[in-house]
């Protein structure tokens, strides 16, 4: 009866010949079978770059990498109000993203305190949600200008920078 019992606890692999064949169906026929599903999916004939819509194609590869402007040196620069018209309104005038109101002097009094100089570097590199305005459309001296605008209306007693000296 014990022999009865061996057998029934046996597995269906009773030779090395089977065992060598379920070894080759267990572990190299699935990996031939990736391999073979692989070449299937990647044979299939794809355009090349910029077959399919050429005018797109040629385009983005043919776009502009800069601009070159030129400006007058010579021209006249703008008061600090036409600079703040143009340009500071749209924050300043409404008090957008915090942005101190023109002729707000609880709002002006600390910035004003920390000096012309401060405020026209902030101006310049930006501060908080301000983007910089130095190499916009105005020049610095009119953005420093448009900085004496609106501290002047907020309190301050800055005088209005003057144009440099052209080169002799």
């Amino acid at each position: 009866m014990s022999e009865q019992q061996h057998e029934d606890h046996t597995g269906p692999i009773k030779t090395p010949k089977q065992m060598m064949w379920v070894s080759i169906f267990s572990f190299v026929l699935p990996v031939f079978i990736i391999i073979g599903l692989v070449f299937f999916v990647t044979s299939d004939k794809k355009p090349a770059a910029g077959a399919t819509n050429m005018e797109k194609s040629v385009s983005e590869r043919v776009q502009k990498v800069g601009t070159v402007e030129i400006r007058d040196a010579n021209r006249a620069l703008k008061s600090g109000e036409a600079v703040y018209q143009a340009q500071c309104v749209a924050c300043h005038g409404a008090g957008v993203a915090g942005a101190p109101k023109l002729a707000d002097k609880a709002a002006w009094s600390a910035r004003i305190k920390t000096g012309l100089d401060a405020m026209v570097s902030s101006a310049l590199k930006g501060k908080g949600a301000m983007a910089p305005q130095g190499g916009g459309d105005h020049s610095d001296v009119e953005i420093a200008r448009a900085v004496v605008y609106l501290a002047n209306a907020g309190g301050a007693k800055f005088t209005e920078p003057k144009a440099p000296e052209a080169a002799k």
